[in-house]
């Protein structure tokens, strides 16, 4: 579920569609338990695909990253226009134009709890294919997120675990 912030630049809204959230891990036989976190667009909205893609490139371009092959480490001080929160086994998301959370599997909670942080991508290519409440293949996931083209227009955030306190 995803719901619009106020707006304060030129990302329109109506334009990015859909944005959903996935949570994943790598595979820890292999020694490799990074909880991953992808928000992309179904490309549904206004103007479709395209427009979706211009705004979440915009949106990259708003939140100060850049797209490719760059790590942008976001744990230290200072404020991140996105934040990451984990309660009661969602992963919830805040950021310009976009609030939202997902379910999360219990190797991606246990090793976002382990770490501390999360690498969080931000994909400008829709992927219309990835409905929420549809399951996703290992298969399909590499074939999007392997994609290169993909990954070059993909915003890459090491992003710090929030908890509420009580």
């Amino acid at each position: 579920m995803t719901t619009a912030n106020s707006l304060t630049s030129a990302v329109d809204p109506a334009e990015l569609g859909t944005l959903v959230l996935l949570a994943w891990t790598g595979d820890p036989a292999q020694g490799h338990d990074t909880p991953y976190l992808v928000a992309y667009s179904l490309g549904d909205g206004r103007g479709g695909p395209e427009a979706a893609g211009r705004a979440l490139t915009a949106l990259i371009g708003q939140l100060g990253l850049a797209a490719g092959d760059v790590l942008h480490d976001r744990t230290g001080e200072g404020a991140f226009p996105v934040q990451l929160l984990i309660q009661a086994g969602q992963a919830v998301v805040t950021m310009p134009h976009m609030n939202a959370q997902c379910p999360a599997p219990a190797e991606w909670l246990a090793a976002a709890e382990q770490r501390g942080t999360v690498h969080f991508m931000i994909a400008a290519r829709p992927w219309p294919e990835a409905t929420p409440g549809q399951p996703l293949t290992e298969a399909v996931l590499q074939a999007f997120l392997g994609d290169e083209a993909v990954l070059a227009d993909t915003a890459h955030v090491l992003l710090p675990v929030s908890r509420l306190r009580g």
